[in-house]
């Protein structure tokens, strides 16, 4: 029998936790962090920055991720919580 892998906060929102704990965090260390492919996390990060959720800025060699908190999530029954919301929640951080 195979057990289910799966678990409660989408990688999407693992990604965009992780961003905002630390905005200079690679594609690589966000794959290991969350035990993902890289190319999933660009993926993710490329779905995340046409939407808005972050914005991406290069300082030298590094790119850096800034999370727009104020956005509402996506799911049009969630509309009247903000990404503010959802991190302080799963993260435990006071944004």
């Amino acid at each position: 029998m195979t057990k289910n892998k799966w678990t409660f906060i989408t990688n999407h929102a693992a990604v965009l936790t992780l961003l905002d704990h630390e905005e200079h965090l690679t594609s690589r260390e966000i794959a290991i962090a969350l035990g993902i492919t890289e190319r999933s996390v660009a993926r993710i990060i490329k779905d995340l920055e046409i939407e808005g959720y972050i914005t991406k800025r290069k300082e030298g060699r590094e790119n850096r991720f800034t999370v727009n908190k104020d956005l509402p999530l996506r799911r049009s029954d969630q509309r009247e919580i903000h990404v503010r919301e959802l991190l302080q929640l799963i993260s435990r951080k006071n944004n």
